[in-house]
């Protein structure tokens, strides 16, 4: 257990203190979804957590319910992509470490 030992516990380490630091940074990220051109508005944060919904009084028909859920879902995903896209792959962190196969 020479010197590769230590340079694997040490890259273990520098991935760990990475990976603890892309989470406190995908706590803090905010995105604003958004449905039917601005009338429904969503804002998640990092771990998906709704933070504020706007609705457009315009859209509110209450002969239409069905219509303002399909904007709220539709904000929500469209926040929810854009999470995704911005979010990094944490598997690829893995990359170069020999791990056993479970």
């Amino acid at each position: 257990m020479g010197s590769g030992y230590s340079k694997m516990k040490k890259q273990a380490r520098m991935m760990q203190e990475q990976y603890a630091q892309m989470q406190a940074d995908q706590e803090n990220k905010e995105v604003t979804g958004t449905a039917g051109n601005g009338l429904v508005t969503i804002t998640l944060d990092g771990n998906r957590n709704m933070k504020s919904i706007k609705i457009n009084p315009e859209c509110v028909d209450k002969d239409d319910l069905e219509g303002l859920e399909d904007l709220i879902r539709a904000a929500y995903e469209n926040a929810s992509e854009q999470l995704n896209e911005e979010t990094p792959d944490l598997s690829s962190m893995m990359g170069g470490l020999p791990f056993p196969q479970g």
